[in-house]
């Protein structure tokens, strides 16, 4: 007799040790593909419906409240926003030039603050609303799908949103997408 152990383990076939090899490839191709994705073109349910029936709290007594009734008969933007969001400090003086300019309608959604901090901001930076609403409670934001501010909403004279712009808006986006498409819905019949 033999005094070496008897083996019991069991071996694996070599391809085996493919397996890890394969879900890295897999992993890295996921990666691959959302890296060439433009993240501002998030989908959105809310092209080409209607802008859901709404009226927002008012921010202060000297400035127009919004309601979805406004949103219909000319071109417009609805532009959410809100005193704490960074990014809408920066986009701001593009909204000021083009309300100084009157290019579009430009209606404010005060998303997530207070009338007084709402108020206040656009006491700071200017206010190149022509109404605007508070949405404290996010229920127009949620209905709306926003995912963060700012979100500008570009509506057809019908009170159809037509296109979403996620993050702020920029000369470039300006000229190149929004301009165009606004001067395109207005041509449109009613």
């Amino acid at each position: 007799m033999s005094d070496a152990p008897i083996s019991t383990q069991r071996q694996l076939p070599r391809w085996f040790a493919l397996i890890p090899v394969g879900a890295l490839a897999v992993i890295i191709g996921f990666f691959a593909v959302g890296l060439t994705r433009d993240p501002h073109t998030l989908p959105t349910m809310m092209v080409d419906r209607p802008m859901p029936e709404f009226q927002l709290q008012q921010l202060t007594d000297d400035i127009p409240n919004l309601t979805s009734d406004q949103l219909r008969g000319h071109v417009t933007l609805v532009n959410v926003f809100g005193s704490w969001c960074v990014s809408c400090v920066a986009e701001h003086p593009m909204l000021m030039e083009l309300s100084r300019q009157n290019l579009v309608t430009i209606h404010g959604v005060d998303w997530r603050d207070t009338p007084r901090e709402g108020a206040a901001w656009l006491n700071r930076y200017g206010n190149p609303y022509a109404s605007v609403g508070l949405d404290a409670d996010s229920r127009l934001a949620i209905d709306l799908g926003v995912t963060g501010a700012p979100e500008t909403f570009l509506v057809d004279k019908a009170g159809r949103v037509r296109y979403k712009q996620i993050g702020p808006i920029t000369e470039e986006i300006w000229e190149e997408t929004l301009a165009p498409l606004a001067r395109s819905l207005e041509e449109e019949p009613q």
